[in-house]
């Protein structure tokens, strides 16, 4: 990490201390109005009792600047000051040192009033006045070399500048994120997070590792053996799906050895998170019980759930166990879950996360029934803790239409005012805040499924959004939040929800990029900054009202007949004539087939291409910044991945047409083109596979447990959950990524399958072979999964020189990218 001060970087930035003054969140704000925030004022004092003394917060907050930029360990002082100073809200303020100018002397004062704000002064501060960049370093890291050395940082004005939250809460985590992400990582993985959330003002971020361990105690009182919790838990890679009651013992049985692991690493990531005065939100019971509870209390009311995504309904993974909240059983074991988590980790923030029919269908749409079950949920939290507070996700009253509002209603009134909190899961896109009596709390941004990798975002609603939400008419908003399912992809737009609630007023989000690119490469250069003018138009500005999940035929291959797959007049002229094949020009891309998930297309292709090469001209200035080697094999991995879902129609067409020698020529090149993007996402440690599978076995005790946590790690990401020999999993590649490894060694090999029984049926003139194939591709992907073989964890090449090459391979010649 260098800090040396460059001028031609540096004078880039000469004003930019003053332009937060231009966005209109460096001023002081207005008090905050909302209703929401009136009904948790007291949780809000029970809070801010409860914290960590000062001092250990303004340690916790000088570990993250050491963490961060060692060398500026003595440039900075913080101090914590009441919330009085701030008009009650919470903020940060950052001024000149009164001591600056004198040796050794801290620069720059940061005050505010937890650790947090300290710690969003900091980055604030390097933001908007040294032009530095922050990322997670799977997606180019951080940029400091802007930041000047140690007695030359940018002064402030007299004055300085004080920033105020709007609305108190910043959550971040999703249910799932804990397994697509978070599944196999360590201390020093989460130590990192927690300094990026403290960075980015995150307060309110769910802790939900370790809990299994914490439930084997409870259900040990109700006289459930740990043996009986083998068919309970899900695999490491699995838990998120197992405590929602989707599916159980998949991926397992836990050893034990893991469960007493991940308590001690909860027990760190708790304390950390106390430390910065941050607001974990801990799980709560949702009813979810092991088949075994059913023997032990045989008159208990527990509901035996349907089928979630299983093949044939497999008694083995499929139809959870759901204890009845009407049954007084249900209180005794959520309050002796509530009360093991106190015993255990010492303290809680009296949130607590519970999300019962999470994707499972209620048994009864009566009102009553669904006031009674909220009442009696939220009766074991409060029976544990008294001041308990529910915060749930909305995601079910989008995913399933069973929540009508009367349902809605019976189960969002169930309990006392300011006593439930629910996150509006997809506000980005469909936001159900301005629909709904304003039910909810917190508008969060969904934005990413499964942590697929895809260039794609919503900018423009991001930077309004969570403004017109909070002051909306009666509005009880208490919060922003990112709900994401996974992490470590398009940092643009984390950064940008993250500032959000930091923000009084809407972004000019235009202004806001351009003013990002130049930090993210800590230098302006033009035709990068025109580039991403593109970007910001059209795969950030996503604005169809689609979810996006990346269904890009490599990373997600179609499982139906080729006949079945109609093809729009479309795809790439080069080679038609010469087979004969007639494919009139059009610049619209329809819908294939019902039985094929087109990839969600919302921009025109031909523009991002223009972007790519825009990006490249910049290469001989930026090639050596991980930041741009990151995002420019990210945009180049984009633009190659729609490009073959346009090779693969022009395969589909030929074989309708029954054109042998072209389907082979074009299955050739589809297959090339699969080995090339791998070799290009070799070129950074972001898109590499091996890190993923080399950081499960990390945490394995012995060999068998390596088997199988790398099986967990390797069947999330393909076929996910059961297959049968002849039907795959219903869930399959929903958890794919465009990873180098993966490429080469599962996605080119299951296409080249599927073109070899498309070659055979026109050669031998008798149809697709749909069954054979299927069996043929289950066993690879079942192959694969129990596979050892080693994939590297540092990548290979150059990251320009390879995007260069395949770009003028592919991309380059306008008439190979018609498609818009």
């Amino acid at each position: 990490m260098s800090t040396l001060r460059s001028n031609s970087v540096w004078n880039v930035f000469p004003f930019i201390c003053c332009f937060v003054f231009f966005l209109g969140a460096a001023v002081p704000l207005a008090e905050s109005s909302t209703v929401g925030v009136s009904y948790i004022s007291r949780l809000l004092e029970i809070q801010e009792r409860e914290r960590a003394p000062p001092s250990v917060q303004i340690d916790a907050a000088y570990g993250v600047l050491n963490r961060l930029i060692p060398s500026h360990a003595s440039s900075f002082e913080f101090k914590i000051i009441d919330k009085k100073l701030c008009g009650g809200e919470l903020c940060f303020k950052i001024s000149n040192h009164p001591s600056s100018g004198r040796d050794g002397s801290s620069e720059i004062l940061i005050s505010g009033t937890t650790g947090v704000e300290l710690s969003s002064g900091l980055h604030w501060y390097l933001k908007y006045c040294c032009g530095a960049h922050i990322s997670w370093t799977k997606t180019g890291g951080a940029q400091l070399a802007s930041i000047p050395n140690p007695g030359f940082l940018p002064r402030m004005q007299d004055a300085g500048i004080l920033i105020k939250r709007p609305i108190p809460w910043s959550y971040y985590q999703n249910a799932v994120t804990s397994s697509y992400t978070f599944a196999w990582w360590n201390w020093e993985r989460w130590e990192k997070e927690i300094d990026w959330m403290a960075l980015q003002g995150i307060n309110l971020p769910l802790a939900f590792t370790g809990q299994e361990a914490i439930w084997q105690k409870v259900f040990k009182n109700f006289n459930i053996s740990s043996s009986d919790l083998d068919d309970f838990f899900g695999g490491p890679a699995f838990l998120a799906w197992s405590r929602m009651a989707n599916l159980h013992g998949w991926g397992g049985p836990l050893p034990q050895s893991w469960l007493d692991q991940q308590l001690m690493l909860q027990k760190k990531i708790l304390a950390r998170m106390y430390q910065l005065g941050m607001t974990p939100v801990l799980p709560a019971f949702s009813g979810n019980v092991p088949a075994a509870l059913k023997r032990v209390f045989p008159l208990a009311k527990i509901t035996h759930l349907g089928n979630w995504f299983t093949v044939h309904g497999d008694p083995r993974w499929c139809c959870t166990y759901l204890l009845d909240a009407t049954d007084p059983l249900f209180i005794e074991i959520g309050k002796a879950f509530v009360k093991q988590q106190l015993k255990e980790y010492g303290r809680s923030s009296h949130i607590y996360n519970c999300d019962t029919f999470d994707e499972n269908t209620p048994p009864n749409d009566d009102p009553n029934f669904i006031s009674s079950l909220g009442a009696a949920i939220f009766k074991g939290m409060q029976s544990g803790d008294d001041h308990a507070v529910w915060l749930m996700q909305g995601w079910l009253f989008s995913y399933d239409p069973f929540w009508k509002p009367p349902q809605m209603k019976a189960l969002l009134h169930s309990v006392p005012v300011g006593k439930m909190v629910v996150l509006d899961l997809f506000a980005e896109a469909k936001p159900l805040w301005s629909s709904s009596e304003q039910f909810y709390g917190v508008p969060c941004m969904l934005h990413n499924f499964a942590g697929n990798i895809e260039m794609y975002g919503i900018l423009d609603s991001v930077g309004s959004g969570p403004v017109e939400a909070r002051t909306s008419e009666n509005s009880t908003m208490v919060g922003v939040g990112m709900s994401m399912e996974g992490i470590e992809q398009n940092p643009i737009v984390y950064e940008l929800m993250s500032e959000m609630a930091f923000q009084n007023g809407r972004v000019n989000v235009k202004k806001w990029v351009n003013l990002y690119v130049k930090r993210r490469y800590g230098r302006y250069v033009q035709s990068v900054q025109d580039a991403w003018t593109i970007l910001y138009h059209t795969l950030y500005n996503c604005s169809d009202g689609s979810q996006d999940k990346n269904r890009d035929v490599i990373v997600a291959f179609p499982d139906v007949d080729p006949k079945s797959i109609s093809i729009p007049q479309v795809t790439i002229d080069r080679g038609h004539q010469e087979y004969g094949i007639q494919i009139p020009r059009r610049n619209t891309l329809e819908k294939l087939t019902d039985s094929f998930y087109t990839p969600h297309l919302w921009y025109s292709t031909s523009d991002v291409i223009q972007a790519l090469g825009l990006f490249l001209s910049g290469g001989d200035q930026l090639s050596e910044i991980n930041t741009y080697r990151y995002d420019l094999i990210d945009l180049t991995r984009q633009a190659l991945g729609k490009y073959a879902n346009q090779l693969f129609l022009k395969i589909i067409e030929a074989y309708h047409s029954g054109v042998l020698p072209a389907v082979s020529e074009f299955s050739q090149e589809f297959l090339t083109l699969v080995d090339d993007m791998d070799k290009l996402l070799a070129c950074d440690d972001g898109f590499l596979l091996g890190p993923w599978l080399e950081s499960a076995k990390q945490l394995a005790q012995d060999e068998e447990q390596e088997r199988q946590f790398e099986w967990n790690a390797r069947t999330q990401i393909t076929m996910w959950f059961d297959n049968t020999e002849e039907e795959a999993s219903l869930l399959r590649d929903y958890g794919n990524k465009y990873w180098s490894g993966l490429l080469r060694d599962y996605y080119g090999p299951r296409a080249a399958i599927y073109f070899k029984f498309m070659k055979e049926s026109l050669e031998r003139n008798d149809g697709f072979q749909l069954l054979n194939w299927r069996r043929e591709w289950i066993k690879l992907t079942n192959d694969w999964q129990s596979s050892r073989k080693l994939f590297p964890v540092t990548s290979t090449g150059s990251a320009f020189n390879v995007s260069k090459w395949v770009y003028e391979k592919y991309l380059k010649d306008p008439a190979l990218h018609e498609i818009k």
